[in-house]
């Protein structure tokens, strides 16, 4: 038997705008800018030859189990690499961030799936083919755009081109070393409803381009923040909970905003304005604080 297993980070989209018309699923994908965390998903793959392919998904401490995306990724294997129908497959996923609010947790799982994969079958995949594969099974999905691009390369980023590892473009903004994510979690919010929905898809984009422009002229960590709240308020999917703290951190003159797609209020801020945002968060019972730093590697193969 062999095994192999992949980290791919997770992600918090701040603004975007969407490209989804192209027929080369490749060329499908957003504009938009985000950061990637260094909490993301593991995915350990083990394969042993059969006589024919079996096919076992887990996911560790979560009680969400879906695998929509994952058997997507397995299914482009399939189509790509006849070979993979000879082999049993046993995949676990642990992903470290809560699933469908608003963290790329499906780009992740599929990313960190689709580099493993790859190398416990010695297919010879680089990183960028595997991604590729990755951002395909998401776009089919309708559960990512532009996520696998951004956790392939980490950072704070700003998606100047549509699609694909390899296809779209990305401009790095610098983050330094003292910087941290802060979120509070609520729960999950539909991806998928909503990159269907013709009203929101309209408000995404009738703001998404003129918001980029202004992040591309002035790229910096407040700059984002400050569009992405501005993004936020205009797609009008804010709910109360994260109205209540966003009231609250503006009266504190504390930038925060709501990820694209989740019931989740987060901020970018130096470590010595933790405390502050942490005395806002935890006036709220339910949901859950997350404090982490910014992933600059991008995924990566771990064995």
């Amino acid at each position: 038997m062999e095994q192999a297993s992949a980290f791919a980070p997770c992600h918090i989209t701040g603004v975007f705008q969407i490209f989804d018309q192209e027929a080369d699923a490749l060329r499908v994908g957003s504009k938009g800018a985000g950061v990637s965390l260094n909490v993301g998903a593991t995915t350990t793959v083990k394969v042993k030859r059969g006589p024919k392919q079996r096919l076992k998904i887990g996911i560790r401490n979560q009680r969400v189990t879906s695998t929509l995306v994952s058997r997507e990724v397995m299914k482009i294997f399939l189509q790509r690499f006849p070979s993979v129908s000879n082999y049993n497959v046993e995949i676990e996923h642990e992903i470290a961030a809560p699933i469908g609010a608003g963290f790329g947790t499906s780009g992740a799982a599929a990313l960190s799936l689709a580099i493993a994969l790859g190398d416990a079958m010695d297919l010879g995949m680089s990183r960028i083919e595997a991604a590729q594969i990755a951002h395909i099974a998401e776009v089919r999905c309708r559960t990512g755009l532009g996520t696998v691009i951004a956790e392939t390369y980490g950072g704070l980023e700003i998606r100047v081109k549509p699609g694909a590892p390899a296809v779209g473009e990305i401009v790095c903004v610098p983050v330094p070393e003292n910087f941290v994510v802060a979120c509070h979690v609520f729960g999950p919010l539909p991806t998928r409803k909503f990159l269907s929905d013709p009203i929101t898809r309209s408000r995404i984009n009738s703001l998404g381009g003129k918001t980029l422009e202004s992040l591309i002229q002035a790229p910096t960590i407040a700059n984002f923040m400050k569009l992405s709240r501005k993004f936020a308020e205009h797609v009008g999917l804010i709910t109360a909970n994260v109205r209540a703290i966003l009231d609250k951190a503006d009266k504190a003159a504390i930038v925060c905003s709501m990820p694209m797609f989740g019931d989740c209020v987060f901020a970018m801020i130096d470590e010595d304005g933790i405390d502050e945002v942490l005395q806002i968060f935890q006036q709220y019972q339910t949901g859950r604080t997350i404090i982490c730093g910014v992933n600059q590697g991008g995924a990566q193969l771990l064995n």
